[in-house]
């Protein structure tokens, strides 16, 4: 890949990495919550979710999906009602990914649930794919080797995808630290339970 599509690619991708979405939506009330480096879970997930649908859509596979709706409306509802139940604990301060306000319970939470949060939100993300599908394309040169550069582009959109995450999660944080200065955790708790319900109604029924 030559400079200068480099040049494009980077704050091509970046800015819709930035932009307020399901997935940054998701790090900022797991920064409020859990705090960034627990939140490193969910992003590992996010991760892997993103690689996946990047590479499908440089295959090719993104288009067949995207002619089936179905098999995203089952993936998205289901996505979407595992993301508000947990969201609906922790509005209610119950759960593992909450804090109390005689302990702080978030060390126990699990580990793999944060990952598979990230990792469904990435992949039933119907706009994910479409932009993966329109903006990914133009940037591989069909007369190079596919592989070399779909491994650098991929690469480099995981590397802007963490940094927005860690973006996200600390402007998360900030929050959380404000109000645990003010002994206010159940508001912290609403505040990210409610966040966490707007992600799996967006994953539910957005298109």
């Amino acid at each position: 890949m030559s400079f200068t599509l480099l040049s494009l690619f980077v704050p091509t991708f970046f800015l819709v990495s930035i932009t307020p979405g399901m997935c940054m939506t998701l790090a900022l009330s797991l920064g409020i919550s859990i705090g960034v480096r627990r939140s490193l879970y969910m992003m590992w997930g996010e991760l892997i979710g993103v690689s996946l649908v990047a590479t499908a859509a440089a295959l090719g596979v993104a288009t067949l999906m995207l002619t089936y709706p179905d098999v995203f409306a089952l993936l998205k509802l289901g996505g979407g009602a595992y993301l508000c139940w947990i969201g609906y604990q922790m509005f209610y301060s119950r759960g593992k990914l909450v804090l109390t306000e005689s302990e702080q319970e978030q060390t126990e939470h699990s580990r793999s649930q944060l990952a598979l949060n990230g990792f469904l939100t990435a992949v039933a993300n119907p706009k994910g794919w479409a932009f993966f599908v329109t903006l990914l394309p133009p940037f591989i040169d069909s007369e190079l080797p596919m592989a070399p550069q779909l491994s650098m582009l991929i690469a480099i959109i995981l590397l802007l995808e963490f940094i927005c995450l860690l973006i996200y999660a600390n402007g998360g944080k900030l929050l959380r630290q404000l109000l645990m200065k003010r002994d206010n955790v159940r508001l912290m708790n609403r505040i990210a339970g409610s966040l966490m319900i707007a992600v799996g109604v967006w994953l539910a029924f957005g298109k």
